[in-house]
C-alpha cells in the first residue's frame, strides 16, 4: 500500500512518500486542516521528500497552493520532483509554478 505523510512546522507544510489516488484525499484533509490553523503571511509547500507522484499529486499541490492563497499568504514551493515537473510541463501549468517555485 502507498505510503504518504503531511505535517507543518514553521509555515512549512512538507509533502513525504507517494501522492496518487490512495494517498491523496486523506492528505488534502489534513492539509486543509493544516493550513487553515497556519499562522503567519507565508506558506511553504516542501516536495523534496515525496517519492513518486502522479497528476493527482500535482493536483493536492495545487489545491493546497489555492488554500493558502485563500488565507492571504504568500506561497512558495520547494523542491517539486521532475515527474511533477514534467506533468505541469504537458498541463501547461508550468508558468503558475514558476511564480512560486524556489
Amino acid at each position: 500500500m502507498a505510503a504518504a505523510e503531511i505535517n507543518l512546522q514553521n509555515q512549512q507544510l512538507s509533502l513525504r512518500g507517494v501522492l496518487d489516488y490512495r494517498t491523496a484525499p486523506a492528505l488534502l484533509r489534513q492539509g486543509k486542516a493544516l493550513i487553515a490553523s497556519a499562522e503567519g503571511a507565508t506558506l511553504e509547500i516542501n516536495c523534496t521528500e515525496v517519492s513518486k507522484s502522479s497528476s493527482v499529486g500535482l493536483a493536492l499541490v495545487l489545491a493546497f497552493m489555492r488554500e493558502g492563497l485563500r488565507g492571504n499568504k504568500q506561497v512558495s514551493i520547494v523542491g517539486l520532483p521532475n515527474d511533477m515537473q514534467q506533468i505541469a510541463e504537458v498541463c501547461q501549468l508550468s508558468p503558475l509554478l514558476a511564480a512560486t517555485t524556489k
